[in-house]
């Protein structure tokens, strides 16, 4: 009783981290299911663990997979690997976008795009500057650049409003992704502006993530309001939007574990990882 007991608060932990964006980051939020899934994986509890974080397919799919699978944590731990090896082949893949002396801007939080530019400083010795923004209201833009900085990474961060500013003076835009759908990205609130501006500027622009972030339909997030302003008043109302959509127009490209591709072309090849996986 104890042990099952002991499981259900580890569950209910990663839930809560999970719901609380202490775990950030698709790759990690998706790992972090996974680890909920082993521990309870009754019909009630992988419902809570996808609709912890609703505008993650990589979670989704994931749970999918192993709530299918015969062997769950032979299946787990497959789709673990997977998860890592890929983050690696993105940062190789990735660094060929980053030149010497080059501005690089880079939107709010990415695992993927952190390991292309950690790729890019250890392995083949750049040298290049990150422009990024705080990221309210979790400045997870902040995050981002004290992670680089530990790299040796010199990082300018700029105010939301000042995008404009920090964008037009770089070479190329790189960005995570929550989402490829056949029509575009689903990524952190201000990416869609953000490349409505690199376009502008004739800066190329890239989303950045594993091709099992692909899904037919995705339900796109607003959080709680409280993250904001935790405002009591009745005539005042928070809205909080935590993503947005970028049509596959805009971009120049995707980076991910199958190369560098035209959006087309990275679709019709994301469309056959899950079977190619597991089927």
């Amino acid at each position: 009783m104890k042990k099952e007991d002991g499981a259900s608060a580890k569950f209910d932990e990663i839930i809560r981290q999970i719901k609380d964006v202490k775990i950030q980051g698709a790759n990690n939020i998706a790992i972090s299911g996974i680890e909920a899934a082993l521990l309870k994986s009754d019909k009630g509890s992988i419902k809570k663990i996808i609709s912890a974080r609703p505008t993650e397919p990589l979670l989704q799919n994931s749970i999918s997979i192993i709530t299918k699978s015969k062997d769950k944590k032979k299946s787990a731990q497959k789709l673990i690997d997977y998860i890592e090896k890929s983050k690696s082949k993105i940062g190789f893949f990735g660094s060929y976008l980053i030149k010497d002396n080059m501005n690089v801007f880079s939107h709010c939080h990415s695992s993927s795009v952190i390991e292309i530019l950690k790729y890019a400083k250890k392995i083949e010795k750049k040298n290049f500057v990150v422009y990024t923004l705080e990221v309210e209201p979790l400045e997870q833009g902040k995050q981002t650049a004290e992670e680089l900085s530990k790299m040796g990474i010199k990082v300018i961060v700029f105010p939301d409003l000042a995008a404009e500013q920090a964008l037009k003076n770089c070479d190329v835009f790189l960005f995570g992704a929550d989402a490829f759908l056949k029509s575009g990205v689903v990524n952190k609130i201000g990416t869609s502006l953000l490349c409505d501006i690199a376009r502008e500027y004739n800066i190329p622009a890239y989303s950045c993530g594993v091709s099992l972030k692909y899904t037919k339909d995705v339900k796109i997030e607003s959080r709680s309001g409280r993250e904001v302003w935790d405002e009591r008043n009745k005539n005042i109302i928070v809205i909080n939007p935590a993503f947005d959509f970028t049509n596959k127009k805009m971009l120049s490209g995707v980076v991910s574990e199958l190369g560098i591709l035209k959006y087309k072309d990275f679709i019709k090849n994301a469309k056959r990882t899950k079977s190619k996986l597991f089927d």
